[in-house]
């Protein structure tokens, strides 16, 4: 473990991410970051990533694995260059979306927009985790949310901007759910369309990137996957939850670290 890094391996984030089951949670994160209209337009289609997602999910789980397993040198840089890049993301909306009229300003470097984008990472990682892997108790997933405002902080968002406590985070991400702020644009839509539908890899890939999709689509919020158009049924909420109890009381407590846990993890224990 590099002596300076941010976290060590007893920390919550990185038994969290260490496990390759969490990288389930970054297309769910996606979809979760897109329905919020005003980020949309900074995060998506003002830096072209409604062209190149997966480029961009890429992108972020790279920064993410270097602050959770690698030193503070690296991950300051590396944030630094995002921050960089967040200063210079400004513009208005062009279209009515949902509540926010045409020409709302949005800045990449917003803090309420910022911690839209962060707060769906951790509720896709904590979800997958609970739901592939083990049960967290209220003290762990406590405290995953205070290792979570280290990364927060990494991005320019202060404490004060932040919830203190993992329920507050629990709140803050029900009244997102349940006011007015998210709104699913055509735009956003179709972006699901190239995650879900049409995913840039090889023919014989389809079958297992087709099985981790239909795994996106049942993890999203009911009202969110019916605002993207995508279907779902009980028969495949069984299944896809009888799978998910198999992977985790049979599969994932026997296998071995190199098939379990992500390099990095493994590298900082060697």
């Amino acid at each position: 473990m590099p002596q300076d890094a941010y976290f060590s391996d007893d920390s919550m984030l990185r038994i969290v991410h260490r496990e390759f089951a969490v990288a389930l949670s970054g297309q769910r994160a996606l979809l979760m970051q897109a329905t919020h209209p005003v980020a949309f337009a900074g995060f998506f289609a003002h830096t072209g990533a409604m062209d190149e997602p997966y480029e961009r999910l890429n992108r972020t789980a790279q920064v993410m694995d270097t602050i959770a397993f690698g030193s503070r040198e690296k991950a300051d840089r590396m944030t630094r260059r995002v921050r960089a890049m967040h200063r210079k993301t400004r513009g208005v909306t062009e279209d009515w979306a949902g509540r926010f009229p045409p020409g709302t300003p949005y800045a990449a470097d917003d803090p309420v927009l910022l911690f839209w984008i962060l707060s769906t990472l951790v509720d896709s990682a904590l979800l997958v985790y609970e739901r592939y892997v083990r049960k967290l108790s209220r003290d762990e997933r406590d405290a995953y949310w205070q290792d979570y405002k280290v990364i927060g902080n990494l991005f320019g968002i202060d404490d004060a901007d932040m919830p203190e406590t993992i329920e507050d985070f629990d709140a803050y991400m029900h009244g997102m759910l349940t006011g007015d702020d998210l709104y699913i644009t055509d735009e956003a839509r179709e972006l699901a369309v190239q995650i879900v539908l049409r995913p840039p890899v090889p023919f014989a890939a389809k079958p297992l990137l087709e099985l981790a999709n239909q795994i996106t689509v049942g993890m999203l919020p009911p009202d969110i996957r019916r605002g993207y158009g995508l279907s779902w049924d009980p028969v495949r909420g069984l299944a896809a939850r009888g799978g998910a109890e198999y992977v985790k009381r049979l599969v994932v407590p026997v296998l071995p670290e190199r098939l379990r846990y992500v390099s990095s993890a493994r590298s900082t224990a060697a």
